[in-house]
């Protein structure tokens, strides 16, 4: 970042930057919006930026490159600003009024229990990263401060294996931390006659994983599982199938389910919407009865198991909330509802909600834009937002989560 050089004419302050916006750029009280700017910083007339209180030196090498992270340079405080102010201006935006506001939950360094990689042989060797900024290019990590150091340490096993086995396309690699070990899905990865295959066994064996997977282009295939894969969720031990949706952080889970289970506490039956492998029906089982809801059936399958094997008090129920939704009658039924549906949120079923007797909904979300929307019809159907709280899961990035409770 240039500086103002001495002895040169003086330079005017253009702006003092106010906020960071949805997508990370820092905004002025104008409107302006500024590329890798802090509140605090000052932007000149002749258009550098003057670090302000806020602005820190980025931990990665990579900052700025790698698309990863987009918020390095903003301090703690920062940071928790940045994920206040997305979710509760989403809400005013909708002209839906914040009752009581949580504090705001920031995942730590290094907490990232699930992610994926990109890799691509090269005649140098091999790559293996996430992918710069708005671009297909990798960025070969040398280090990472958002993934759990476990994850991390197997990047340079990984690249030395591309760099051996590796075909003409880029392919993708799921690393996600189990209760057997780590799980590596290899996807678009061509593993053709008995060398790559003992490769890749060895590789397994050597690095004590507990999957090891690849798609070829007609579904995941498991190459290496010693034991069935799990992951324990509120106590539960549950099957992992490949693929299946986990929360990023096991941090950012327990605060989702501390929430859901306090906005759920008084009611007898729950209906848990969008539950995937039962995230929250297990937590809400220890002192609710629960009706777990997932149109994945692989998920379905999995909190099934798990239930049936561990006797709790949780009902899978197959079925897609997108073009079925619970319907008002079917609704009334429950003493609260709660969702945590994809990104593109729940509009059916909050519109079958809306027209129930339904008075408690708890609403977590990964998308404050789409929650907002939902919530404005809860709101106009006569329920009130009375608790929110921000979460931060994916640190240093503009990616946003929420709890929410409405009650009518």
């Amino acid at each position: 970042m240039r500086q103002p050089r001495a002895g040169a004419f003086p330079v005017r302050a253009s702006g003092v930057i106010e906020r960071i916006a949805a997508k990370g750029d820092g905004v002025t009280a104008d409107g302006r919006h500024v590329a890798r700017a802090a509140p605090g910083d000052v932007l000149l007339d002749n258009g550098e930026l003057q670090p302000g209180p806020h602005h820190v030196a980025p931990p990665c090498r990579h900052f700025s490159e790698c698309g990863g992270c987009q918020l390095q340079h903003a301090d703690e405080a920062s940071l928790r600003q940045f994920v206040t102010e997305r979710v509760v201006h989403a809400a005013e935006g909708q002209g839906v009024t914040v009752g009581e506001l949580l504090e705001t939950h920031l995942s730590p360094p290094n907490s990232r229990r699930r992610a994926t990689l990109h890799g691509l042989k090269t005649a140098q060797g091999a790559v293996l990263g996430f992918r710069a900024a708005s671009s297909h290019r990798i960025v070969d990590l040398a280090e990472c401060h958002i993934l759990h150091r476990d994850l991390f340490a197997l990047v340079a096993p990984l690249r030395a294996l591309l760099a051996q086995w590796g075909g003409k396309n880029p392919i993708d690699i799921a690393l996600t931390m189990t209760d057997q070990g780590i799980d590596c899905a290899l996807k678009n990865m061509a593993i053709d006659g008995l060398g790559p295959t003992e490769a890749f066994l060895d590789f397994a064996r050597d690095h004590g994983l507990a999957r090891i997977g690849v798609d070829q282009g007609y579904g995941p295939e498991t190459l290496w599982e010693p034991q069935p894969v799990t992951v324990t969720l509120a106590g539960v031990a549950t099957p992992l199938p490949a693929g299946a949706f986990l929360q990023p952080t096991p941090d950012g889970e327990a605060v989702l389910l501390h929430d859901a289970q306090d906005f759920c506490r008084s009611a007898e039956v729950v209906a848990d919407l969008f539950a995937g492998l039962g995230t929250f029906a297990f937590g809400l089982s220890q002192s609710n009865r629960v009706l777990a809801v997932e149109a994945g059936r692989d998920a379905h399958l999995a909190c099934k198991v798990a239930a049936a094997t561990q006797a709790k008090q949780v009902h899978s129920l197959h079925r897609d909330l997108f073009r079925n939704p619970l319907q008002p009658e079917e609704l009334n039924r429950f003493g609260a509802v709660l969702l945590d549906p994809p990104r593109a949120g729940a509009r059916e079923q909050i519109a079958a909600i809306a027209d129930s007797t339904l008075d408690r909904v708890a609403y977590i979300s990964c998308n404050p834009s789409s929650w907002a929307r939902d919530a404005k019809v809860l709101v106009d159907a006569g329920f009130r937002l009375e608790k929110l709280r921000p979460v931060g899961q994916f640190r240093w990035s503009t990616h946003v989560e929420l709890t929410s409770l409405f009650l009518r």
